[in-house]
């Protein structure tokens, strides 16, 4: 892996944005009436995960852009002192930790998307509070598991490089058109100077199979480009577009991260992750293994 240039210092990443305001229209009814970021991944909410992934990379203030309907991700991770005096009294004390952990994971911050305007809005919102300090960008419905969380891999690529650092993953060719698709040039292990981002591209005019997904470092100049930014489809302002202009302005690198990702924000990719989750842990794995071989798969 290259270093950044000799005198380049770039300040520390402290900050997460945590992208909680759309819809969840994959989910839905599920999510009618509950935030699709509070559906249970095993016996968590999704975006339990993504801050968890947050704390353990080093941020400490976790700013969260919500919407209307999205009450129910401040209160899980608000302190409920009802709940936790019904643990004590029951003698429930692993419980009682468990809850009182999750409100001090970090510095929790609430802004509101007031519309829909798109993800590139959405990073807008955290312009107040995030100030001249550069930031990893989370969606939250990418839930990633590895040794090593994919926040903290970014972070370090970005302290060696000093400039934005997109996550990305090889996918199918059928699958590039769902994707930003970047045109890179291999400088390292998994790491790429980005030349160029082409937004969902049809297979036959994809430069790569190289597919952003959903961590991003980013550095605080993204929010001029992105008032820059022309409105797409529906009047909504895309991320890739935004980043798009930085590119003609600074270098960008793009890090094939480790880990497996879960797209939660789709039926079959939380099942997925669901069954995967459970199997890793010691409570639930050896219950549910034999369940799984139980049962009768012939069509």
């Amino acid at each position: 892996m290259s270093k950044a240039p000799q005198g380049r210092h770039p300040k520390s990443v402290r900050k997460a944005v945590v992208l909680a305001a759309g819809y969840g229209t994959r989910l839905l009814p599920a999510t009618k009436a509950q935030p699709k970021e509070a559906l249970p991944l095993v016996d968590k909410p999704i975006i339990q995960y993504t801050v968890e992934e947050a704390a353990a990379s080093g941020l400490t203030q976790v700013i969260i852009v919500t919407a209307a309907g999205k009450r129910a991700i401040e209160d899980h991770f608000d302190r409920s002192l009802e709940l936790e005096q019904a643990l004590l009294a029951k003698g429930e004390h692993a419980r009682l930790e468990e809850v009182r952990r999750i409100s001090d994971l970090a510095d929790i911050v609430y802004v509101r998307q007031k519309e829909q305007r798109g993800i590139g809005d959405a990073v807008l919102t955290a312009r107040g509070v995030i100030g001249d300090e550069p930031f990893v960008l989370f969606f939250p419905d990418d839930v990633i598991l590895g040794d090593v969380p994919a926040a903290r891999q970014l972070i370090d690529i970005y302290d060696a490089q000093g400039g934005p650092v997109l996550a990305v993953e090889e996918v199918p060719a059928k699958e590039v058109e769902s994707y930003g698709i970047v045109d890179g040039e291999a400088i390292g292990e998994g790491l790429y100077r980005v030349r160029a981002l082409v937004e969902k591209p049809k297979p036959a005019e994809a430069p790569s199979s190289l597919a952003i997904v959903g961590r991003y470092v980013l550095t605080p100049d993204i929010f001029d480009v992105l008032t820059e930014t022309t409105p797409g489809k529906g009047g909504e302002i895309q991320i890739t577009d935004g980043l798009s202009l930085l590119l003609a302005r600074r270098a960008m690198f793009a890090y094939r991260f480790q880990g497996k990702r879960f797209d939660t924000g789709r039926p079959l990719g939380l099942l997925k992750a669901s069954i995967e989750v459970a199997l890793a842990r010691p409570d639930v794995g050896p219950a549910l293994r034999g369940y799984l071989r139980a049962l009768d798969l012939s069509e």
